[in-house]
């Protein structure tokens, strides 16, 4: 890496760090109520990790049905003062996006697929790249993305890297996708469970939220992401009778309301589908 590159990275999180330092404090995050309240905090828990100088970076909103294109434009002032370059899967998507955001300040790309090496599509004015809803099947190209960018922040958001339902990838490349995720920063990430979430907004811990009554109490705080045995752990931990009060068991507890970012979600859902 030569010492011109190395000088302007230090720039770039040294902005970040000044703009931005002030506003991260250690209080502790709480489950947004609406969906416009998740994406302004998936933006500033962006701008703290790049000014920790984080450089791979995931922005996760694991709800069904939620469409990629009006969430990143959204999410497109976090690097408001960058020269930032978006890439798309596809050449249908970037197209898309390219008529109807009209970028005057940035650069819209797609990864493609190798026929053009992803590494002659980085400019050396390029600061900062963002990528949209990048799957499983272009983690080879995301990943030599990553790595032509000599430690400019990349960020991906909505990622679905870890889809399941991706089929048609070998035992290679499962072994590379799982090599290249463990390289990646979560600096964002809301799931909702049935009665409970689990959420980061860095810079705080990963936790795990349960439905009580009206409104969510944080039960779990960890260092990695629950996910698995031990998720399931955490949440019978916190909803399993006592003895000594059975009343307070979630079983004994009244049919909770749907409150917040959950409810919220489905009216926007619908608005952008009408």
């Amino acid at each position: 890496m030569s010492s011109d590159l190395i000088v302007a990275l230090e720039m770039i999180s040294q902005r970040f760090r000044l703009k931005y330092c002030r506003q991260i404090t250690k209080k502790m995050a709480e489950l947004p109520k609406t969906l416009e309240d998740a994406i302004a905090q998936a933006c500033e828990a962006t701008k703290a990790a790049l000014a920790d100088g984080h450089t791979r970076l995931c922005v996760e909103l694991v709800f069904p049905e939620l469409k990629a294109m009006p969430i990143a434009e959204q999410f497109l002032p976090t690097f408001e003062g960058m020269q930032l370059k978006v890439f798309f899967p596809d050449t249908g998507a970037a197209a898309l996006a390219r008529r109807d955001w009209k970028p005057e300040t940035f650069k819209i790309d797609d990864i493609g697929t190798g026929r053009t090496p992803i590494a002659d599509k980085l400019a050396p004015e390029d600061e900062v790249f963002l990528l949209i809803e990048p799957s499983a099947v272009e983690v080879g190209e995301v990943e030599k993305l990553c790595n032509a960018a000599e430690g400019r922040p990349v960020v991906m958001l909505l990622p679905r890297l870890e889809d399941a339902a991706t089929v048609g990838i070998g035992y290679a490349a499962r072994q590379l996708r799982e090599r290249f995720i463990k390289t990646l920063q979560s600096c964002y990430y809301i799931r909702p469970l049935e009665g409970a979430a689990v959420y980061r907004c860095y810079p705080s811990p990963w936790q795990v939220w349960l439905e009580v009554g009206d409104d969510y109490k944080l039960i779990a705080e960890a260092d990695k992401r629950p996910a698995g045995e031990e998720l399931d752990r955490i949440l019978f931990q916190a909803t399993a009778p006592t003895p000594s009060d059975t009343s307070t068991s979630i079983e004994a507890a009244p049919q909770p309301k749907k409150p917040g970012v959950f409810k919220s979600l489905q009216r926007f859902l619908r608005a952008l589908s009408s």
